[in-house]
Order: structure tokens, then C-alpha cells, then sequence
């Protein structure tokens, strides 16, 4: 792949347009190939270890085994996405996967705000236990990973693989744009890759306790994450702050 390096401040919107995504990975491979080779130690992927997350682990391995790999803590996570963690890890031993902790214990939290916090003012929940603490890790990088997916949610259909990050003024590197959710089960499948159990019980997009639920019938892969609320994003891609 032949693009310079890319930054916040000299970024080329158009980046990666002419890709050829008719690979098995649509494009994802080579992306994720330019990005470590470009940025190094400088890119940390963000991970949610979701279904996306479980391929972009074992494309990321692929080029770079000690990746740093950082899970936003909240500690309001199933117990099920906690025991998926020690399972990656032990598969990818290699990988630098970091748990990064709020500054606010829940019930620091409780006795500041609100002991339900994320039911009475979600967003101001998600920017304590998430946003803040992406902002506290990405502080030194110059780019970071993204599972986004186009057909996720109208929000994110005009995601680019390379994307200028004005909430973190970073550069947003999102190998799976052009991914269905069948393609990433396809995948998961082909390769025996692990994954959340919670899929298996109609959970499609996994979260927070108090802000995931089970779904019924279709839906896009972001059913089920704060019903019966007009919220759709928890702000880590999007710039307004609460």
C-alpha cells in the first residue's frame, strides 16, 4: 500500500477510495497491514470484544503480535465479556491487552451524581466510564482501531477506513466498513474464532449491564442497546461531548 502517513493534522480525506475490497477481508487486511506498518506503537486498538473485535484481533495478530489491545473497563461488563477476555488472551499470549479503569469507582460515582446514573443521565455516564478514559489512553497515540461497520446504524454509513477524529484528534483507522453482520459471523465461524456467548442469546451488540438487552426478531446489529431511549451511541464516535 503505497499511502504516507497519515496524521490529525495532515490528513488526506480521501485515503484507501480505490481499495480493492473484493478480497476475503473487504479491504481489511491491507488497511490493518498499512496501519501498523505506518504508525508502530503509536496506533492502540479500542476494543469493545464484540463479534467485530474478535476479527480484527486475529487480523491485528497477524501483523503485530504485541499490539496493544485496551478495553474500557466500566466495570458494569457481563461477566461473560470478562471471561472472553481471559480466553483471547490465552490464544493471542503475545497481545499487550490493557483494562482501563474509570477515575471514578461506581460508587464514587453514585455519591457525586446519581446512583443510577446511566438511566437518569446516560451520555454523562458513558463520558465518565468511557469517553474519558479513551481520551486518557489515546492522549499519546497518533491513531487508534475501530470495528465500526456501514450498515450498523445510519450514524455510521459514511464511516471511511481512514477517518479524521475530531472528538480525540486522532486519526480513526475502521477496517470493516464494507463488512455485513453475516460476514463477520462467516468468518467467526470459518476460522474458530472465540466469541461473547451473550450471542448466542439474542444479545447482537453487547455493552454495559444496565444499557444491553436481548432482542427479538431482526434488527440491525445495534438492537438492544438502550432501549426505549433515543440514545444510539455511547460518544465515543461522535463530537458532542455532554
Amino acid at each position: 500500500m503505497s499511502e504516507a502517513k497519515i496524521t490529525y493534522e495532515n490528513f488526506k480525506p480521501n485515503a484507501f477510495d480505490t481499495l480493492d475490497i473484493t478480497d476475503e477481508t473487504k479491504g481489511a487486511r491491507e488497511v490493518i497491514a498499512w496501519a501498523y506498518e505506518t504508525y508502530g506503537d503509536s496506533i492502540i486498538y479500542s476494543c469493545s470484544f464484540g463479534a467485530e473485535g474478535m476479527i480484527l484481533i486475529d487480523l491485528i495478530y497477524s501483523v503485530k503480535k504485541d499490539a496493544e489491545i485496551v478495553f474500557l473497563d466500566t466495570n458494569l461488563h457481563f461477566q461473560e465479556t470478562y471471561d472472553l477476555i481471559d480466553r483471547v488472551k490465552a490464544r493471542y499470549p503475545e497481545l499487550n491487552i490493557k483494562l482501563k479503569q474509570p477515575d471514578l469507582t461506581l460508587e464514587e460515582q453514585a455519591d457525586q451524581f446519581n446512583p443510577a446514573l446511566w438511566k437518569n443521565d446516560p451520555n454523562q455516564c458513558c463520558y465518565i466510564r468511557k469517553i474519558k478514559p479513551l481520551e486518557e489512553v489515546l492522549s499519546g497515540a497518533t491513531a487508534w482501531v475501530s470495528g465500526l461497520r456501514r450498515e450498523q446504524s445510519p450514524s455510521r454509513q459514511s464511516t471511511n477506513f481512514i477517518n479524521k477524529d475530531e472528538r480525540f484528534k486522532s486519526v480513526k483507522v475502521c477496517p470493516l466498513i464494507h463488512w455485513t453482520w453475516d460476514d463477520v459471523w462467516a468468518y467467526i465461524k470459518k476460522y474458530d474464532l472465540h466469541y461473547n456467548e451473550l450471542h448466542d442469546f439474542n444479545y447482537p451488540s453487547i455493552g454495559c449491564i444496565p444499557c444491553t438487552a436481548a432482542v427479538s426478531g431482526s434488527g440491525d446489529s445495534r438492537a438492544g442497546r438502550w432501549s426505549n431511549s433515543t440514545k444510539t451511541e455511547c460518544g465515543l464516535h461522535t463530537t458532542n461531548k455532554p
